[in-house]
């Protein structure tokens, strides 16, 4: 290759023309930052564009959502053309591309009439810097304190956040792993996500705290050991549900939680039913009648405790209120722990056989927990770019969105779009085809997006109507993958 010298206005035209001529054969990638140079027959760093007889290539082909199992047949590799109705068939995002650079037009603006309204959905891949997931552990036992670094192979890719009912919450990936950390926390960052938002397993480590393996769907593994119930509610809230079931079968049940450990003779459920107090103290900080806050450290231990005997947490035993043979009940909020004791003659609890009435109040609380379950929300940003390639005017579509005139789909599974400014919207990963999300090598992930909205409204917007084609121009041409929804995930089509 020959260069001229640059003048003092920049380079000759012909000295540019030169240094800029493509080698024979190879294509530049312009679907991401990235420009991969992609030679005949192969694919770019991402696995997702390809060089198919000199034209750059989207590998994976265009999916689209069907309603019933016999349209999957019909609108699948050996589809011919025969009328479907476009209630029935959704063209989704996944393999159409992506938008970027700016400039450039959705890759598929689709028209269908539904109801005698014409409809529009715009498609694309979002390339998303701007991501992360929201993860819902079901579990009492402590992960790490919040907070607390979230690592995959040892590198940092989030941190512990604030408990929900039940649940411990991860918050992960985001745009300062991505992209604001040494590369290789970015790429680990990249794939950990990636990985998760496609429903596969991923093995993190907190720092103060457990090893932890979540999956979308799947019951979490805390240092090894499967969870299987989702607690039945705090210590306070499982005697206020069963204290009914106790009464006359036990004369004091202490409930353990690490947030709050419910005492029944104490507590207001006990009160109403007039039962006799039982002078049995928990350690702790006495919220309210019955309600103790820290009775013992954060651990996997009995509620969510660091505790392994459960005797542990009664600080006094009152000789003037308790009695010999006073039947004591301590119990998990999941019932995966629990102890009956008698006291004796010196009001010391000792173990004794569980009676029958109580081993089905027992069962009766581990029927009431929910399985335990990991849940992995996907949440980004949808900026500039996506809406360049929707409308000329982005924050029209802005605006729309917010204003609930254009439904936001991912993969076809709904979203929730957060108030405020910008497109900012989540989607329960369990909801979306398999493998809807991809990668690139920036490091950013790359997620389905859609736009559905009246085809007048879309023309207000100032959207590419020049580029709008027929549903059935785009199944005839494209020779889509057809796939169902996962059960229970509403179909994007009313």
């Amino acid at each position: 290759m020959t260069t001229t010298h640059a003048g003092p206005d920049g380079p000759p035209e012909e000295a540019l023309a030169e240094a800029v001529k493509p080698e024979a054969g190879i294509v530049t990638c312009d679907a991401c930052p990235v420009l991969c140079r992609i030679r005949p027959d192969k694919t770019g760093a991402c696995d997702r564009y390809g060089n198919t007889a000199g034209r750059l290539t989207r590998m994976d082909p265009l999916t689209v959502i069907a309603r019933r199992p016999e349209l999957v047949r019909a609108a699948g590799a050996d589809w011919t053309g025969n009328p479907l109705e476009a209630r029935d068939i959704f063209v989704s995002a996944i393999g159409a591309g992506t938008t970027y650079p700016d400039y450039k037009p959705a890759p598929y603006i689709v028209s269908a009439e539904i109801d005698g309204i014409d409809m529009i959905t715009v498609v694309t891949e979002g390339i998303f810097s701007y991501c992360g997931l929201k993860v819902k552990i079901d579990t009492d036992r402590h992960l790490g304190p919040e907070t607390a670094t979230v690592r995959a192979n040892g590198e940092a890719i989030g941190h512990v956040t604030t408990a929900e009912y039940g649940s411990q919450m991860l918050s992960l990936g985001g745009v300062h792993h991505l992209t604001g950390g040494s590369k290789k926390e970015g790429v680990t960052t990249c794939d950990t996500i990636l990985a998760l938002a496609n429903g596969l397993p991923a093995e993190l480590t907190i720092d103060g705290g457990a090893s932890v393996v979540i999956q979308s769907a799947a019951a979490p593994i805390v240092d090894g050991t499967p969870e299987h119930r989702m607690r039945v509610g705090c210590g306070s809230a499982t005697i206020g549900i069963f204290a009914g079931q106790w009464l006359g079968h036990a004369d004091e049940v202490i409930v353990v939680d690490d947030h709050i450990t419910g005492v029944l003779s104490e507590h207001q459920a006990g009160r109403f039913l007039a039962m006799r107090p039982a002078g049995i103290r928990v350690r702790g900080r006495r919220s309210t009648p019955g309600r103790y806050f820290q009775v013992a450290n954060p651990g996997q231990g009995w509620g969510g405790t660091d505790i392994q005997d459960p005797l542990a947490i009664i600080e006094r035993i009152d000789r003037k209120t308790a009695w010999p043979g006073l039947r004591l009940l301590m119990v998990s909020t999941t019932g995966e722990h629990a102890a009956w004791f008698i006291l004796d003659e010196t009001l010391k609890p000792q173990p004794a056989p569980m009676p029958p009435a109580i081993i089905a109040a027992i069962e009766r609380i581990a029927e009431n927990c929910e399985p335990a379950l990991c849940s992995v929300l996907f949440m980004a940003g949808a900026g500039g770019s996506l809406r360049a390639g929707v409308t000329e005017n982005p924050v029209r579509l802005t605006t729309s969105v917010q204003r609930r005139l254009t439904k936001v789909t991912s993969g076809g599974a709904p979203t929730y779009v957060w108030p405020g400014g910008g497109i900012t919207y989540m989607t329960d990963v369990a909801t979306m085809p398999a493998n809807s999300f991809g990668a690139v090598p920036t490091p950013a992930l790359v997620a389905p997006i859609e736009f559905t909205l009246p085809a007048t409204d879309y023309a207000r917007l100032g959207g590419y109507t020049n580029r709008i084609r027929p549903l059935t121009d785009i199944l005839a041409e494209t020779n889509p993958r057809a796939v169902l929804l996962p059960p229970g995930t509403i179909f994007p089509v009313p």
